[in-house]
């Protein structure tokens, strides 16, 4: 489950995906290990406001419950509704399985994301 996409990290175990001013956002293949099975996702509103580095929504598994934390401030503008019925779409493939899709307030704040490099550095040093 390498992603093939150029994408950015948070340390918050989400990835985003820069299509002009909007964010795609999911989280990551090391998130949903940790999580286990995924039995719930609390999607956000469309219209929400998403405030960089505060919870918007969350995931639960068998295991546990885990905020999604906005990686990006901005405006949710569409969730992935598919998660509603088959959550589970996170374990099989979190790089395919976005949440939502945020219009960025301000493109700068991508500079303070991580490259899959210093993700994959963040990961292994986080235990």
């Amino acid at each position: 489950m390498i992603p093939d996409k150029n994408l950015k990290y948070s340390k918050d175990h989400e990835w985003i995906e820069v299509d002009g001013e909007t964010a795609i956002v999911g989280i990551t293949n090391y998130a949903q290990v940790q999580l286990g099975d995924i039995v719930y996702v609390e999607l956000p509103d469309i219209g929400m406001r998403a405030d960089k580095d505060e919870a918007i929504c969350a995931v639960e598994s068998v295991k546990t419950a885990a905020d999604i934390i906005a990686p990006l401030s901005g405006e949710v503008l569409e969730v992935n509704a598919a998660l509603d019925d088959n959550p589970e779409l996170i374990n099989e493939d979190p790089y395919v399985a976005w949440i939502m899709k945020i219009q960025m307030d301000d493109i700068t704040e991508i500079e303070s994301l991580l490259s899959e490099d210093e993700y994959a550095n963040f990961c292994e040093n986080e235990g």
